[in-house]
């Protein structure tokens, strides 16, 4: 199976279960289940399975024993809001 780059990370859009996901991992910092995920982020445990798959699919998150940790620190939209905010800036 072909590694993804994180320029075809980019290409996936990530919704805001996705993104709550995401920076869970990040701040936490260690592998956490699909309940802990769901008591720190606050959203239903069927919205965060269905995003954990998605993202698990994407090869942004690993498992591990019903433990789920981040693969990296490249949050797939972080390059769009990065170009999105270049460009404003330049037609000021």
């Amino acid at each position: 199976m072909k590694k993804k780059t994180v320029n075809e990370w980019s290409m996936m859009k990530l919704n805001k279960v996705d993104e709550a996901i995401i920076k869970t991992l990040k701040t936490e910092g260690k592998e956490l289940t699909l309940q802990e995920l769901a008591d720190k982020t606050g959203l239903p445990s069927k919205n965060i399975f269905k995003s954990l798959r998605k993202l698990f699919e994407n090869e942004i998150i690993d498992t591990n024993a019903r433990k789920y940790k981040l693969l990296t620190d490249k949050i797939p939209q972080e390059k769009e809001k990065t170009t999105a905010t270049a460009t404003e800036e330049d037609t000021e």
